[in-house]
């Protein structure tokens, strides 16, 4: 068994693409003190890729994957106002404006800097790890098929984090390849001091091609992920999040393959779409995924022998259940025939179960769901 872990050698990645030509037509002051620069779609980071000089825009799929059957979450209404489609994705900065047609809108904290992000690799299982002291996970995954895209309905909290080196974050991973030859695409919500400045939930996106060692970054801070949507920003503040026995919010987010234009789409709600990675860029992932993950992950660099305080998710345990833990619901897979699919036989893993664990479940209303997360550091995980 092969699956995508952490190992503790730090990376850096580079925002490559000069700003010359990124003048914006217009900038957003959002409430949250980002600054959101509106920019023209064919100035984008994406562009400056080597592998796109004449790539032709694509603004919206040729097909979506066919839906098939998935439930209404009862299990989590009770406390929830569930987010089921596109018109009711929130960020911050949206109350104060909008990008004009033909733009994009982009943070402007993606300023040209280096940033960190550890590295992962293949491991034979989630319990044999390098150093389980730096990333921690809590995910469920399918793996041995051919995947062709995932989704989810992601739950949205904003977990504490400890210091400024450390990050919590709810995910969908796509991957394929071993070791170096590892491809990932990736969305969800994350908080992460460091990458951002600050400790609010926010939007991002990531991919790699070289098992994350240098070829690949979050968001548009390198060219690689081509973005058409003028709504939403990535790496902005998503409003509002959920609280502790209180309103549940949550977002959708599928990222399929697009087999006629040969792209890997991000879509939010049911039918929105937020941009895509050209497959040229890829290598093992340029036809089909193998491994497809759902879950948390936390970076842990606490000294002195003890374990962080770095909640992941609602930084309670799974056993609390809906109202007070974290959870993913209606998690499906696209096959080969281009369906939204159950994900088939689910593993779990939570290396750390004493400091962040996982429940899978299944029902007719959530379809397969899992609730997740922890507090970190507790008496039985000092």
């Amino acid at each position: 068994m092969n699956l995508c872990d952490a190992s503790s050698k730090k990376i850096q990645f580079r925002k490559t693409f000069s700003r010359s030509n990124k003048i914006p037509v217009k900038s957003i002051k959002s409430p949250d003190g980002d600054i959101i620069d509106c920019i023209n779609i064919y100035h984008q980071p994406a562009f400056d890729h080597p592998l796109l000089k004449n790539h032709t825009i694509l603004m919206r799929p040729s097909l979506h994957p066919q839906k098939g059957p998935i439930g209404e979450g009862e299990l989590f209404k009770s406390n929830a106002h569930g987010q089921e489609d596109e018109k009711t994705f929130a960020q911050l900065w949206q109350l104060s404006g909008e990008c004009p047609e033909g733009t994009i809108p982009i943070t402007r904290n993606q300023k040209a800097r280096n940033f960190k992000r550890y590295a992962k690799k293949k491991h034979k299982s989630f319990s044999q790890l390098d150093d389980p002291s730096t990333h921690e996970h809590a995910v469920a995954y399918v793996q041995n098929n051919v995947y062709f895209g995932a989704k989810a309905t992601i739950n949205v909290w904003q977990p504490q984090v400890q210091t400024s080196g450390e990050f919590s974050l709810a995910q969908i991973w796509v991957l394929a390849g071993a070791n170096s030859f590892l491809n990932s695409v990736e969305a969800g919500w994350m908080v992460s001091p460091s990458l951002y400045g600050d400790n609010n939930t926010r939007l991002f996106t990531f991919w790699t091609r070289d098992g994350y060692q240098s070829v690949g970054c979050y968001n548009l801070f390198c060219p690689g992920f081509v973005q058409t949507n003028t709504t939403i920003a990535l790496g902005a503040t998503i409003s509002p999040v959920s609280t502790y026995h209180g309103a549940q919010y949550e977002i959708i987010l599928c990222i399929f393959k697009d087999p006629k234009q040969n792209v890997w789409w991000l879509q939010y709600g049911n039918d929105g779409v937020i941009g895509y990675w050209p497959a040229s860029i890829f290598t093992s992932l340029a036809d089909s995924a193998s491994l497809i993950q759902w879950g948390g992950e936390v970076v842990n660099t606490a000294q002195g022998g003890q374990h962080t305080t770095t909640q992941m998710g609602s930084g309670h345990f799974a056993e609390e259940q809906a109202g007070a833990a974290s959870y993913f619901r209606n998690l499906q897979v696209v096959d080969q025939s281009n369906t939204l699919v159950p994900p088939g036989d689910i593993t779990s893993a939570a290396p750390k179960s004493n400091c962040y664990d996982i429940i899978l479940a299944k029902n007719d209303d959530a379809g397969d769901f899992f609730f997740y997360g922890g507090p970190g550091r507790n008496p039985n995980c000092p």
